[in-house]
């Protein structure tokens, strides 16, 4: 089996390096956009350090129990952390990690920790996560997955070995899908546009047909929304911001679609990530001015940032929808 990861070769070979020179850190972040591999890296690397039977040095065999309890995130060596739904990494959290830790493996070579979504740690969660990675236990790795380094304190980025990831260039990941996956290839360039490169979120999106049709939705949403006046724009939002987490995840939605409208109103030769809206975008367009556009993309980008703060959701939503500019409600629905 080995590791099997789509791309991020130069990773793969810095990980196995270590492993074959008895070099492993005590800590390691994985860092990239979501989709990119950070969980399934992390996981192949905990596979290499506590397989009992490997193919070769830095090789898990993929195929023996403990390589399949850490796969599915079973297995008593594998301390898992991670945010709960609609909430951030708690410091009680990071505390019992520690004192799991103190305690030897069970029955593999290391107790590996695997704490996903770093950035949405509370600080102080980090600030006690800092005394473990200060002072390790010595039969223990920290596995850390988070979207960049900056998005961490600094003193947490400057204890463990960053690994960055970085999504597939779009044909590359499109060639894999049709070539592994056996996907038509309208379908696998479609996916890789749309996941941006990032092969798990392309295979998120195949193997669960609504989480696409969902993103698809919140683009016709967002075009519908272009349409309409104040009432109709803040009745959505106060539906939408009821749901923290569903409310990011339209955010980064519409991210993708202004993104793509400032694409098109700049006439930039850059791919588009939503495909199957690109003569829709380009006709739209042709009504809105750069400048606009790139002030709607960056109070996106900023509300998602106040989104994580805990800003009131149903304030920032109706913010960002008066900066919206109005359209003639036929051109946005012929557009949808």
């Amino acid at each position: 089996m080995g590791w099997e990861i789509w791309g991020h070769t130069g990773a793969v070979n810095l990980l196995q390096g270590h492993l074959k020179q008895g070099r492993v850190r005590h800590a390691y972040l994985f860092c990239g956009p979501n989709g990119v591999g950070r969980r399934t890296l992390a996981l192949r690397f905990a596979q290499a350090l506590n397989c009992p039977q490997p193919i070769a040095p830095g090789e898990p065999c993929g195929t023996c129990r403990t390589c399949r309890q850490i796969a599915q995130m079973t297995h008593p060596d594998l301390l898992l952390v991670q945010v709960e739904s609609g909430s951030t990494l708690k410091v009680d959290q990071v505390r019992a990690l520690q004192h799991d830790l103190l305690l030897a493996p069970y029955e593999s070579r290391y107790r590996v920790a695997l704490l996903l979504n770093m950035e949405r740690a509370t600080i102080s969660a980090q600030n006690a996560l800092l005394k473990t990675l200060e002072e390790p236990p010595g039969q223990a790795v920290l596995l850390l997955t988070a979207d960049t380094p900056e998005s961490l304190l600094p003193t947490i980025v400057s204890r463990c070995e960053v690994v960055r990831l970085r999504p597939l260039p779009l044909a590359d990941l499109a060639l894999i899908l049709e070539q592994e996956r056996g996907l038509p290839p309208d379908w696998a360039r479609e996916l890789a546009h749309l996941s941006g490169g990032c092969p798990g979120l392309a295979l998120h999106y195949d193997s669960e047909p609504e989480r696409y049709q969902e993103h698809q939705r919140w683009l016709q949403d967002a075009l519908y929304l272009l349409g309409q006046k104040r009432v109709e724009r803040f009745q959505y939002i106060e539906n939408l911001s009821k749901d923290r987490d569903q409310f990011r995840a339209v955010l980064r939605a519409w991210i993708t679609l202004w993104r793509d409208l400032l694409l098109c109103t700049t006439n930039a030769d850059v791919p588009l990530t939503n495909l199957a809206f690109e003569s829709a975008l380009r006709a739209l367009a042709r009504s809105l001015d750069s400048r606009q556009v790139t002030r709607c993309l960056a109070a996106l980008e900023q509300g998602m940032a106040y989104l994580d703060a805990n800003l009131n959701a149903r304030l920032l939503g109706e913010m960002l929808l008066l900066g919206w500019p109005y359209l003639n409600p036929e051109m946005t629905s012929a557009s949808g």
